[in-house]
């Protein structure tokens, strides 16, 4: 056997996406980087390269910026609410490529709307950031626990110092080992607030080392804070925004829009909620993300978010009168309707068709979240009891030639 060594062949260097150092977020710059990716693919982006902003308003949203990917935006509608923050009637804009969604939700805001609207609640808003100190054994961990306490103000004061907006609300604590982690609970105003929480609790972790008889040393996420993970801990604490959207509806209106009963719904809830209970799903409800993701495209909202914002609980109750009063809570309805990519240009028209571009609009948005998630419960589970669930996607979810 030759044991000679063979001279290796080179491989080439991939080629770098081109970037401007003069101007990046430019017409021009967008135009080399199509031309680049037609070079090495053999695909020519017509349709990426059709926008109609101008890239100079995308630094702080994205890096080598190509083009638009356009997802085509649906109208359901009107869908009353009667909210605290939102409150009338609306027309919701949907982005989706799936047939029969938007459809499927405007049936379910003409029922609610037809039962007199939904009733929506904001109970509660925190975002999060849960460092982890490290000490020597977990009596140490203990103590430094009740120093915490015992100076939240400079801890607090300490945080502030890096926003105008968010406030620390509260730390909760929590023991493992050695470990003792921190999270962090945060008012953020009407942004989503992870990046603005980052910066505050760094400012307040280094106030901590620096103040603390140990300068114990920490690690800014611990990871329960679960950010863009869905997790128990922001079921039961929270995350974002918890919503209530609630409803109850008529018997006779629910036979007519729907064909089905209040009590058909309640016998089948009692079969899903049992269903949901040996999946271990993060929801019993039938499918809020649809809804949540339909809208986060079409407003701007960090769509990554859905993997927290889906986790939803429904209750339900059949009245003595054949009623049905139904509810789905959103636990961790992380929205925002300042900042991020909420300004960008369709984007901004999306909210400002629902009243809820800018500052002071984030509950508003997230009410009219939650009651678009409750029309498409309503839809998608008498769908499925009735029958026509198959049937209305062969007609209206195919892609025919």
């Amino acid at each position: 056997m030759n044991n000679e060594s063979k001279p290796q062949s080179k491989v080439a260097a991939p080629h770098k996406v081109p970037r401007s150092k003069d101007n990046d977020y430019s017409p021009e710059a967008a135009a080399t980087r199509r031309d680049f990716v037609r070079a090495q693919t053999g695909v020519a982006l017509e349709h990426v390269g059709r926008y109609s902003f101008d890239p100079g308003v995308l630094p702080g949203n994205i890096e080598n910026f190509t083009g638009v990917a356009q997802v085509p935006i649906g109208i359901a509608g009107p869908i009353r609410i009667n909210g605290e923050h939102a409150l009338g009637d609306f027309y919701v804009p949907m982005a989706t490529t799936e047939g029969t969604l938007v459809a499927s939700y405007n049936r379910g805001m003409r029922l609610l709307s037809e039962s007199g609207g939904v009733k929506t609640t904001v109970v509660e808003a925190f975002m999060q950031r849960s460092p982890v100190f490290k000490f020597d054994d977990a009596l140490q961990a203990r103590e430094f626990g009740h120093w915490v306490t015992a100076h939240f103000e400079g801890i607090k004061a300490a945080a502030e110092t890096t926003t105008r907006v968010g406030k620390l609300s509260h730390i909760g604590q929590y023991a493992i080992g050695p470990l003792r982690y921190l999270r962090f609970n945060y008012s953020t105003g009407d942004a989503a607030g992870q990046n603005m929480v980052g910066k505050a609790t760094l400012a307040a972790c280094q106030w901590i080392q620096l103040n603390h008889p140990d300068h114990p040393n920490f690690l800014l996420s611990g990871n329960i804070d679960t950010d863009k993970k869905h997790s128990q801990i922001n079921t039961l604490l929270t995350r974002g925004k918890r919503v209530v959207a609630e409803v109850v509806l008529k018997d006779e209106i629910l036979k007519r829009i729907m064909g089905v009963t209040g009590k058909d719904l309640f016998q089948a809830r009692q079969i899903s909620q049992a269903g949901a209970f040996m999946a271990g799903s993060a929801n019993n409800g039938a499918h809020s993300a649809n809804g949540i993701t339909a809208l986060f495209i079409a407003t701007g909202q960090d769509v990554a978010n859905v993997a927290e914002s889906h986790a939803a609980v429904t209750y339900a109750q059949l009245l003595d009168n054949g009623d049905y009063y139904w509810s789905i809570t959103l636990t961790s309805l992380i929205v925002a309707t300042y900042g991020g990519g909420t300004g960008l240009a369709t984007q901004r028209e999306c909210l400002e068709m629902l009243g809820c571009y800018g500052q002071g609009k984030a509950n508003k948005f997230a009410e009219i979240c939650a009651a678009t998630v409750l029309a498409g419960e309503t839809s998608l589970s008498s769908a499925v009891l009735h029958g026509d669930w198959v049937s209305s996607h062969d007609q209206l979810g195919r892609n025919r030639p």
